[in-house]
C-alpha cells in the first residue's frame, strides 16, 4: 500500500495575516492538485462542504462540529463575505473533512464528539482545571471523524484551544481510543489533524509513539500525521513558499504530509 497523506488546517480560507476575502477554493485545489490519496482538512466553514468534491476531484466525507448560528450555510457564507477576517466561524460554523481518491472505496464512516459534557466534567476534576479554562473548553464543539477503507483507517481531528495543553491532550487520547476501536485489527491506522497540543507538553503523544500503541513519532508543533501498521516517511510540513498565492500566505498553518509504504 503506497499512499500520500496530507493534513491541513485551512483557517476558514483566510490568509496570514487575515484579509477581508478568503481563498478556500484555491487552498483545496492547491493541496489536492497533485492527486494525493488522502487529505484531512480542519476549520472548514459548513457552507464549503458541498463544494469540496468539485474543488478537489476527490470523494469528501465531512463531520460538522459547529453549525451556522444564523440561517442556512449559504446565508452564513454571504454574511461572512462582507469581512471574513472579522466574522470567521461566528456565522459559518465549523467542520472537518477527509478527502479520498476515488479508488479508495469507503467501507464505513463514523465520528465522535471530543468534548462532551460528561468527559469535560471528569477531566476537569481529574486535572483540577481552573474555571477560566473550563469556560473556554465549553465554547466550541470539537470532533474526530474516521473513514475505513480496505486495509486502511483514517481518523481526522481538531483539538480544543482552551489555553491549557492538558485539555487537547486529553481529547487526543479520546480520539486515539476511538480510532483504534473503529479500525479493523490489521488496518493501517492514520491519526491526523490539528491536535492543538505539542509534543513537549503531551503525555499522550509520548504514549502513542511508545511500544503499546506503536504510532510513528510526532513532529514539532500542532499539526500531525501519526501512522501505525506500515512503514512511512517522517511527517513533513510544507515550506512557506509552497503555500503562497500571489504573494499571500495561505492559512496560519502549513500542510503536513507523509508517504506510507
Amino acid at each position: 500500500m503506497a499512499l500520500l497523506v496530507r493534513t491541513w488546517n485551512v483557517f476558514h480560507g483566510m490568509t496570514k495575516p487575515p484579509e477581508r476575502r478568503g481563498y478556500l477554493a484555491e487552498m483545496v485545489r492547491l493541496v489536492t492538485e497533485d492527486q494525493p490519496d488522502v487529505v484531512c482538512l480542519q476549520e472548514l466553514p459548513v457552507w464549503a462542504l458541498s463544494r469540496l468534491e468539485s474543488w478537489s476531484g476527490m470523494k469528501a466525507h465531512s463531520a460538522v462540529a459547529r453549525r451556522p448560528r444564523v440561517g442556512s450555510a449559504e446565508v452564513a457564507r454571504l454574511n461572512t463575505q462582507l469581512n471574513l477576517a472579522f466574522f470567521r466561524s461566528a456565522f459559518t460554523g465549523q467542520a472537518n473533512a477527509i478527502l479520498l481518491q476515488l479508488g479508495l472505496r469507503p467501507l464505513d464512516t463514523g465520528s465522535i464528539l471530543l468534548n462532551p459534557r460528561g468527559f469535560r466534567r471528569r477531566v476537569a476534576q481529574e486535572l483540577g482545571l481552573p474555571p477560566i479554562v473550563r469556560r473556554r473548553w465549553v465554547r466550541e464543539r470539537r470532533v474526530c471523524q474516521a473513514v475505513r477503507t480496505e486495509g486502511l483507517t483514517v481518523a481526522n481531528l481538531h483539538g480544543s484551544a482552551a489555553h491549557d495543553w492538558r485539555v487537547a491532550d486529553a481529547e487526543l487520547m479520546r480520539a486515539a481510543v476511538f480510532a483504534d476501536s473503529f479500525a479493523e485489527p490489521d488496518d493501517v491506522l492514520v491519526l491526523a489533524g490539528d491536535f492543538n497540543v505539542i509534543r513537549e507538553h503531551s503525555k499522550t503523544l509520548e504514549e502513542l509513539s511508545g511500544a503499546d500503541w506503536a504510532f510513528t513519532k510526532p513532529i514539532a508543533w500542532l499539526d500531525q500525521i501519526l501512522v501505525r501498521g506500515a512503514p512511512s516517511t517522517p511527517a513533513k510540513p510544507w515550506p512557506e513558499e509552497r503555500r503562497r498565492l500571489q504573494g499571500k500566505l495561505l492559512s496560519d498553518h502549513a500542510p503536513v504530509e507523509v508517504r506510507i509504504g
